[in-house]
Parts: C-alpha cells; sequence; structure tokens
C-alpha cells in the first residue's frame, strides 16, 4: 500500500475532483458484473459442455445424426436449465436487496437521528474524525439519504438492484450461442476431421471468452484465458475417451 505524503494531498485542489474514466465505479456496476458473469458463464458452459457431449457421442460412433439429436437435446436442456437456474439465483438476491432496503429505509423514517449518528460511525471506523464523519453524515442524508445507508451500511446501490430477467436472458442466449460452435463442427465436417476441427474451434473460442471476462471484468487475461481453455480440452478429453470406451464395449 502506498500512501500519499501531506504535501502530494495538499496538492489536489476542487477542481481535480472526479472520477477516472478508465476505472469502474459503483454507478451500475453491480448489472454490469451480474450480466458478465451470467454471460460468461453461459457462453463457457454452452462450449463446453456441448462440446464434451458431442465428443463423447462422437467417440462412441460416427453417426451423424446420433451426434446431431445429442448434442441439439443438450443444447436446448441447458440453455432452459441455465436460464431458470439464474433467474431463481438472481432473484434470492434481488428479493434480500430490496429486504434490505425496506428495513433501511423504516428506520430512516422512525429512527433518523440514531441512523445519522450509526452513519457518522461508520465513518468514523473508515478514518474520519468524528467531527468531520458526523457532518459527511449530515450532508449525504440531506442529499440522498437511503443511498447514503445503503451503500455504507449494506453495499448496495438502490439504484442498481439486480435484475433476474436480464441474467436469465443473458445466460440462457449466451449458453445457446457457445454450444452452437462444437454443434456445428461436429455434425459439418466429414468424420475423419471433425474431431479434431471441434478441439480447435473449442480451444479458440474458450480463449476469447476467457479474455473477454477478463476484459471486462478488468482482470489479468493470460489466467483467464489458460483456465478456461484447459478446462475446456481436458472435459472433452474425458468425455471422448469415455465414448469411446464405451462404443467398444456396446
Amino acid at each position: 500500500m502506498t500512501d500519499l505524503s501531506p504535501a502530494q494531498l495538499d496538492d489536489v485542489s476542487p477542481e481535480d475532483v472526479g472520477p477516472h474514466d478508465d476505472e469502474p465505479h459503483q454507478s451500475g456496476l453491480n448489472n454490469r458484473l451480474n450480466w458478465l458473469r451470467a454471460g460468461v458463464l453461459g457462453a463457457n458452459d454452452g462450449i463446453v459442455s456441448t462440446a464434451g457431449l458431442v465428443m463423447g457421442v462422437a467417440g462412441a460412433t460416427t453417426d451423424r445424426t446420433a451426434i446431431l439429436v445429442a448434442g441439439v437435446a443438450g443444447l436446448v436442456a441447458g440453455a432452459l436449465s441455465m436460464g431458470a437456474g439464474e433467474y431463481v439465483s438472481v432473484s434470492t438476491q434481488s428479493d434480500s436487496e430490496q429486504a434490505l432496503l425496506d428495513k433501511e429505509r423504516r428506520e430512516l423514517v422512525e429512527e433518523p437521528q440514531e441512523e445519522l449518528e450509526e452513519l457518522a460511525g461508520l465513518y468514523v471506523e473508515k478514518g474520519l474524525t468524528p467531527e468531520l464523519a458526523l457532518e459527511v453524515a449530515r450532508q449525504l442524508t440531506a442529499h440522498d439519504a437511503l443511498a447514503a445507508h445503503a451503500e455504507t451500511e449494506l453495499g448496495i446501490d438502490p439504484d442498481d438492484i439486480t435484475n433476474p430477467w436480464n441474467a436469465a436472458l443473458a445466460s440462457t442466449v449466451s449458453f445457446t450461442l457457445g454450444a452452437l460452435l462444437p454443434l456445428l463442427t461436429i455434425t459439418l465436417f466429414a468424420a475423419g476431421v471433425r474431431v479434431p476441427v471441434t478441439v480447435v474451434a473449442v480451444g479458440f473460442a474458450l480463449a476469447l471468452t476467457g479474455w473477454a471476462s477478463a476484459r471486462f471484468g478488468y482482470g489479468p487475461a493470460k489466467a483467464a484465458v489458460v483456465r478456461n481453455v484447459l478446462g475446456g480440452l481436458f472435459a472433452m478429453g474425458v468425455t471422448y475417451l469415455i465414448g469411446a470406451l464405451l462404443g467398444a464395449q456396446v
């Protein structure tokens, strides 16, 4: 951790105050991360699970129809499952956030002085002097009491509550798009090349989703790409081996 000297702090003027354009900030960040999480997880799951499924079937048989039926069934079932799961999960989170905000609203009406003291106390814990903390709490309460308490006490932005429908739609669509890649490559190419083509296509797709998740989530790209690609290749290798073993015995 790097501390600024008093002289450096004194060099900051009111005209310099403001957020950095290249850094994420609280406003709208919750829903953005929620969409990102649902979209990336959906795409990755669509790619990996469908690729694993069709590779397993391709290991057992060269019948294009059997592979296609299995892949389409996996795509539809997976997309619906992902969408429903995201809706239930995010709805629970949203309900919890709304309940906490409702409680805070009641307390602000019934116990305004105690709430002001509590808010000032939280700013004291963050490093402000009691006098400055109380002044900050008063000004923020006058501006938007609920927002001040929700952000400081609960870590919630009242204007940025997670939307379960957005998460469900993002997850369903991204899963479908991700699943289409291995499904198309494994069925459109000839039996002799369909497996290696699918492996290469899936590897590139997972590298792309890994890079995108790191880029939009402000994380390290290399680690995300390596995790995605190695995990997907491992899954495909295992399912293909199982399919080949079972196909040889049937």
